[in-house]
């Protein structure tokens, strides 16, 4: 255990007010490619850049090219959680962390047994009729072809946060009042390039700031900052 990972495990062990901010990197362990590593989503070829395929101008445009990417890219449906999804959900099962604030869609901090996670782009895991609002699964548009359809005939859309949509405000309340009042703050798998759920850590009040990315974030300031992969970062804690 290096002097960081041993510095993180302290604070944690002597608070009861932690809160969790994490994005992609979270879940690469699992077998979820990220967005923007050298090896990520975004270094593919596709006929569109991604930025622009899981647009919503694009969705409503070219819905069939969206939903063909959508199944292909976006749906790990068997993907299990890690050590850093089950060890987040362990510390709020000892009343010590308070709340999960993720960027990922794929739910695998519930999967994990995590309860207070509050997720920014929404889940691939809840889908809804554009035309008379049924619920529907995710299996609902992982098993269909072309555009998925309700009965009533309207398409199904995901429940994600397209680039070009707003983050549904209540999370944003929440997740802003939560890291508020956090004692310890842990950011975790994520560039803090995605703008405006990035700029939620500014709200930040504490001195006990730590980073844990495969790669140093810009402007980490006095955070403690641990470079190496999450999952075997919180397996030691």
């Amino acid at each position: 255990m290096t002097e960081a990972v041993r510095q993180l495990k302290t604070w944690i062990d002597n608070s009861d007010n932690i809160v969790f901010f994490g994005g992609a990197g979270v879940s690469t362990e699992s077998g979820i490619p990220d967005f923007r590593s050298t090896d990520g989503l975004y270094h593919q070829q596709y006929d569109y850049p991604p930025e622009t395929i899981l647009s919503r101008s694009f969705y409503e445009s070219r819905p069939e090219e969206f939903f063909r990417f959508y199944r292909n890219k976006m749906l790990y449906l068997d993907a299990q959680p890690n050590a850093a999804h089950k060890k987040l959900a362990e510390l709020e099962a000892a009343g010590r962390l308070r709340a999960v604030i993720t960027q990922n869609i794929d739910g695998l901090h519930q999967k994990a047994g995590s309860r207070n996670v509050l997720e920014l782009h929404g889940s691939v895991l809840r889908n809804h009729c554009v035309q008379c609002g049924a619920f529907y699964g995710v299996e609902a548009v992982r098993d269909s072809a072309g555009v998925p359809r309700c009965t009533c005939g309207g398409t199904i859309k995901p429940d994600v946060v397209l680039y070009e949509e707003g983050l549904e405000q209540d999370v944003i309340a929440r997740a802003v009042a939560a890291i508020r009042r956090a004692d310890v703050l842990i950011i975790g798998g994520t560039s803090l390039t995605v703008y405006p759920a990035a700029g939620l850590v500014q709200y930040y009040r504490g001195n006990k700031l730590a980073v844990v990315n495969k790669t140093a974030l810009a402007g980490a300031g006095e955070a403690l900052t641990i470079c190496e992969p999450i999952g075997e970062v919180m397996a030691q804690l």
